[in-house]
């Protein structure tokens, strides 16, 4: 009971303060949407930024945290897109939008609070190598599937295709923090202080901005139709995800502790506002997508305090 109340608990509050305020009207559509692109292009790109310019890379990059985590991820996209496919009989399009949001767990938002919340922020290194690669590495794949799904029968060329997906990914602001990061750790440069300090401020306001404005985000969503779709989405993201993840980490590729907290903690989220985006970008299984993460995210209270008692 004491993970859920001291460490779940207060992260979803912040959320929920965000819900209410845009509930009560004293949060605007306009508002909400200037503070997540604040929080989402600005804060949480520095504080990627930081994380990743001051990582031990040697000792982080570990290719047993990545199949354990990837390998849950990827199963996830496999899970979402079979089951739009065959058992909704959904388009090609809306699968894929389907799969992204089963892979794309909510590793920002609520992995690193909870984790850092319930581990302290040194154990956290596992997490931003984590993140290091999450959206570079799931966008990429989304925008190909989307992009082959969208092209079928019509005549494009790899080089057209491929120049349309590197240009989506690269033009991200976190995948922008996070190249700058690495620039910065594998060069040796040295922040200066002043520019430190700066990065400093926006660190501080990047998490809770970003978990205020959550939850004005989620107000505008509603679940409606499609139930079994979006159960599907949920049980893929908060159930099968976690579960390989800890499988792999814990049984076949020994993961340390801090690795497999991190590790699990990161693939038990709710689909992230991301997925909605992606979805929304496409003009795709929108609905869906966006009660998947509303409900998913809800859920999340419960799953992550089970897997929380599971960890060591």
């Amino acid at each position: 009971m004491s993970a859920l109340l001291n460490v779940i608990l207060p992260v979803f509050l912040v959320i929920g303060f965000g819900w209410v305020a845009a509930r009560a009207g004293k949060f605007s559509e306009s508002a909400v949407d200037g503070l997540m692109r604040f929080a989402q292009t600005f804060a949480i790109p520095c504080l990627l930024f930081n994380s990743i310019a001051r990582l031990d890379l040697s000792e982080t990059l570990d290719i047993s945290l990545f199949v354990s985590f990837y390998a849950g991820a990827f199963a996830g996209f496999a899970l979402g897109f079979l089951g739009g496919r065959f058992l909704f009989g959904r388009p090609l399009t809306d699968s894929v939008a389907f799969g992204f949001a089963c892979m794309f767990s909510n590793s920002l938002l609520l992995g690193l609070p909870i984790t850092e919340r319930a581990y302290g922020s040194d154990a956290l290194a596992a997490n931003y190598a984590i993140i290091s690669i999450h959206s570079p590495l799931l966008y990429a794949t989304g925008i190909l599937a989307m992009e082959l799904a969208r092209s079928r029968g019509q005549n494009i060329g790899g080089a057209v295709l491929a120049m349309q997906v590197l240009r989506a990914i690269l033009l991200q602001p976190l995948v922008i923090g996070i190249a700058l990061g690495f620039f910065v750790n594998l060069s040796g440069l040295t922040v200066p202080e002043v520019v430190q300090s700066a990065l400093d401020l926006m660190i501080r306001a990047a998490l809770p901005a970003a978990l205020f404005g959550l939850g004005g985000v989620l107000y505008r969503y509603r679940p409606e139709g499609d139930a079994k779709a979006i159960a599907w989405v949920v049980a893929a993201s908060l159930v099968v995800h976690p579960a390989i993840t800890y499988g792999l980490g814990a049984h076949v590729l020994g993961l340390t502790t801090d690795q497999l907290r991190s590790a699990v903690i990161t693939g038990a989220m709710a689909p992230g506002v991301n997925a909605y985006l992606f979805a929304h970008m496409y003009g795709v299984g929108k609905r869906v997508v966006a009660s998947a993460v509303l409900i998913g995210t809800g859920a999340t209270i419960l799953t992550a305090w089970g897997w929380l008692h599971l960890l060591p």
